[in-house]
């Protein structure tokens, strides 16, 4: 009596771009194309409208490009105080970012390798400062800036963004350490360097990825946020972006073309620190996701 042996089955081969008809590609590609115009016709009319000339945005003619200008741009740079507002700004941002980098790495370092009396706590409240939006945390942080005396200071803006950038940032910090293996920090203590000196030598410019995510989110959460900048900075001197350009929008009238030429000004730093980390944003991101 014979047996049969099954012949085990062939892994299914992926399809492929030729296996494609052609009517799935001119679908696909159509599909691609219309959600690509979708996502850049707000970019595109934004910078269109701060092109226009001085009130040509009130002109009922739909006209894409007529008598391009550079007038608001310049309005923008002489007329208002929009110079001082990209000086603190920038100022916050940088301020955010690197101590936000600085404590989010330590902080993730230090619940990676360590067990320390209050760990937990530690973890818990990591996880807990996370799920409180915004404005349930502006009256209590305004109340702890003006006892502190740090209303309308830089140094008070940047601490309330750090109340959100760091917590998070020290939990993908986290992830990714976890996935660097522990004999890389054995290794670096039998060389004769001390635990910070692992951290700082060794661990720290691996995780370069992971630090480009965490530095790129800390700049984006003090560049573009309203909230803590409007109660907590309303100087004339003191006063970000997010609250300058309020300044173009009244009860009963907006001037569009300054708005929007701010608008474009305000993005070009966020397009270039993206630019700087995007090669590392991928890996930073997908970091501590699988680990071998």
């Amino acid at each position: 009596m014979s047996t049969a042996t099954a012949e085990p089955a062939r892994p299914r081969r992926a399809r492929g771009r030729d296996d494609r008809s052609v009517g799935g590609s001119i679908l696909l590609h159509a599909t691609l194309i219309v959600a690509s115009v979708i996502s850049i016709f707000p970019i595109v009319w934004l910078v269109l409208t701060s092109l226009k000339p001085r009130d040509g945005w009130l002109s009922t003619e739909l006209k894409i490009f007529d008598q391009p200008s550079l007038d608001n741009y310049v309005r923008v740079l002489t007329e208002t105080g929009f110079p001082s507002w990209l000086l603190n700004s920038v100022i916050v941002a940088g301020l955010t970012t690197v101590i936000g980098v600085f404590l989010a790495s330590t902080t993730g370092y230090a619940i990676s390798r360590f067990r320390f009396p209050g760990y937990r706590g530690v973890m818990w409240m990591l996880l807990v400062t996370q799920m409180f939006p915004v404005a349930i945390l502006i009256v209590p942080l305004y109340n702890l800036m003006a006892g502190l005396g740090l209303l309308n200071q830089i140094p008070g803006l940047v601490i309330a963004y750090m109340t959100v950038a760091v917590p998070f940032c020290a939990w993908m910090m986290k992830g990714y350490f976890d996935s660097i293996p522990r004999e890389i920090d054995q290794a670096g203590m039998i060389d004769g360097l001390t635990p910070f000196g692992t951290f700082w030598r060794v661990i720290l410019p691996l995780a370069r990825p992971s630090i480009a995510v965490t530095a790129f989110y800390s700049f984006m959460t003090a560049w573009g946020e309203v909230a803590y900048a409007s109660v907590f900075m309303t100087g004339e001197d003191t006063r970000t972006l997010a609250v300058g350009l309020q300044q173009f929008v009244g009860q009963h009238w907006s001037d569009w073309g300054l708005l929007t030429a701010s608008a474009v000004l305000i993005a070009l730093p966020a397009a270039v620190v993206f630019l700087l980390v995007q090669r590392h944003l991928v890996a930073g991101l997908t970091a501590g996701a699988t680990k071998s």
